[in-house]
């Protein structure tokens, strides 16, 4: 079992390999609550999951270490494995869904890990790992189902009580639920008052679903931006954990996820991955009671493609209202572009984009379509220059 003396340990362990990621203030998050960001994106190897990684193979014994060892992963465990494998003069195989960012395949190989690409998803992944585990006699370290893993990752529950020890709630990334069992174990054992909620995104919400029906449930599939969380079926301990110290579990939907994203690279300078941005999405849309409250959002990875973060980045502006596009049905004469493009401006909004189109055979025959695409300030200025639009005589489709 997780024992308070095994966080402890771990923490010690992990005091020359680590850095204690800083705890910064984030007022403009959710303007009803005092938000700070536990920035474990600024790791090393820009992820928490060093620290789990790292506990679990110094604790390996001599004849363990010999033999080397295997994991499994969307791309941030992979890296903690092979850094600490190599930090321990060992050989470390990583199994890898082949849908994993580029990015995070080759930071992997980079810290010395041999690399095995696996066609599926995570669990497709760790079932191949498996079965090398036992035909070549490697020593398999679990992305989460392990004790030695979650109390790596509880050191990060230690941190924050030391940075804000009248904090009133945390707030946890949830894939298989390594780091949330780790958190909320260490911090209920130090302070049961604390509450600790756990956030999934919608498309992979196998903990959510488990805890809801008290059960382990395994998803069919899972689609998400925030592959560092898209995992089919928690694990056995990790479930124990999150029914018996998380408080509550909630999902987050991708565009909030995007604009979670968004916010952390304008207002704090920080990138985020899908997986680490979703704690921060829970605050942003009050998916868990805030209100009031001094409350830490765990930003647990950031480790993104710069491909997908351009993806994300625009579908965070749509959200936002900041981004919008509108097509306008118009009589295709002369001068119609000029009129809609005047109160596009008069009323502020920029144009970065027009594409004109005939009309299609459920139209009228002298129509035509101005698809638009603008910069806005927000969805209430949107619907300002909507009705200026319409009021002066435009029909919007």
């Amino acid at each position: 079992m997780v024992t308070l003396d095994k966080v402890y340990h771990a923490s010690h362990i992990l005091k020359s390999v680590i850095r204690s990621t800083a705890l910064i203030k984030a007022p403009k998050i959710n303007p009803e609550s005092d938000i700070y960001l536990k920035t474990e994106n600024l790791q090393i190897t820009g992820s928490f999951k060093v620290r789990g990684a790292y506990y679990k193979i110094s604790q390996l014994s001599a004849e363990e270490k010999e033999r080397g060892v295997i994991a499994c992963s969307a791309g941030n465990h992979a890296q903690g494995v092979a850094l600490a494998a190599q930090k321990a003069g060992i050989k470390s195989l990583i199994c890898l869904p082949d849908g994993a960012p580029i990015s995070k395949v080759e930071a992997t190989k980079s810290y010395g890990a041999e690399v095995c690409m696996v066609k599926g998803v995570y669990d497709d992944a760790y079932n191949k790992a498996l079965e090398l585990k036992d035909e070549m006699g490697y020593t398999f370290i679990h992305p989460f189902d392990d004790e030695l893993v979650i109390a790596g990752q509880g050191t990060i529950g230690l941190e924050i009580l030391d940075q804000l020890s009248d904090v009133d709630a945390v707030i946890v990334p949830v894939g298989g639920g390594g780091l949330i069992s780790g958190i909320s174990f260490a911090i209920k054992s130090l302070n049961p008052d604390i509450k600790v909620y756990g956030v999934q995104a919608e498309g992979a919400s196998s903990m959510v679903n488990s805890v809801h029906d008290h059960q382990i449930e395994k998803l069919e599939s899972v689609k998400t931006i925030a592959d560092g969380i898209a995992v089919k079926e928690p694990g056995k301990l990790t479930f124990e954990m999150c029914e018996k110290y998380v408080d509550e579990l909630v999902t987050v939907t991708e565009d909030e996820i995007s604009t979670a994203i968004l916010t952390l690279i304008e207002q704090h300078k920080l990138i985020a991955e899908g997986a680490g941005a979703v704690s921060v999405a829970a605050a942003l849309f009050n998916k868990v009671p805030v209100k009031g409250k001094k409350v830490v959002c765990v930003v647990s990875g950031g480790n993104i493609d710069v491909t997908i973060l351009s993806r994300v980045i625009k579908r965070g502006l749509f959200k936002s209202g900041r981004s919008c596009q509108l097509v306008v049905e118009l009589v295709d004469k002369p001068g119609q572009l000029v009129g809609v493009s005047k109160i596009i401006a008069d009323h502020g909004g920029n144009v970065t984009s027009v594409h004109h189109e005939r009309a299609n055979e459920n139209s009228d025959i002298n129509g035509c379509f101005l698809r638009i695409i603008m910069e806005t300030r927000n969805q209430e200025h949107i619907n300002e220059i909507k009705k200026a639009l319409v009021d002066g005589g435009y029909k919007l489709v």
